[in-house]
């Protein structure tokens, strides 16, 4: 719990005190773009990373409703949702995991897919671009994904139905697994 705890107050609680702290001066000048960056994990939870895509979740859908409010002032809201970037989070991140608990295996297969995915891994400056292009674009969006596995895992989440995505939890050797993620999501290991 208090893990979850510190990914809300980090990832969720920082960006509305932000936004909070920003919106007075943006409402009277009439103008000025929020930007959040989420994660994939915000529209697609995978076993093994709940919390993440919760807390990454809330923030989206508060980011949707902020841009609905803040639509007459002028105010544009933006979602920046990269897939796996190459940060020091992958050096300094430590996941342990107890070999007893019923969830070990899923704990372990999203080390696995990180592993894998981490191959089409973007850069920062990617991030940046995107961002850069969000705040200063003609034609504004909502949502901005950010990298080939981003574009990759919400075409291939997209094409399952519910039931066939929770299949993806059910027992399967890591072979069976990657066969599963290259099928479904057009990556090739």
């Amino acid at each position: 719990m208090d893990w979850a705890k510190s990914l809300l107050e980090t990832n969720y609680f920082g960006a509305i005190r932000m936004t909070q702290a920003v919106l007075p001066g943006m409402r009277e000048r009439r103008s000025g773009t929020i930007v959040n960056v989420t994660s994939i994990a915000g529209r697609l939870a995978i076993a093994g990373h709940g919390h993440y895509s919760a807390v990454k979740h809330a923030l989206e859908a508060a980011s949707e409703a902020l841009a609905q409010e803040v639509l007459a002032s002028g105010i544009r809201v933006a979602i920046v949702e990269p897939g796996v970037v190459v940060t020091p989070i992958f050096t300094k991140a430590k996941r342990f995991s107890d070999a007893s608990s019923p969830y070990a295996v899923h704990v372990h297969r999203l080390l696995l897919f990180y592993q894998m995915q981490v191959k089409l891994a973007s850069q920062p400056a990617d991030v940046a671009r995107v961002i850069h292009h969000a705040v200063t674009t003609d034609a504004p969006k909502i949502r901005y994904l950010v990298g080939d596995d981003a574009r990759r895992l919400v075409a291939g989440r997209l094409r399952m139905s519910d039931e066939d995505y929770v299949e993806t939890g059910r027992p399967m050797s890591d072979d069976e697994y990657l066969a599963m993620m290259r099928r479904s999501y057009g990556f090739d290991w």
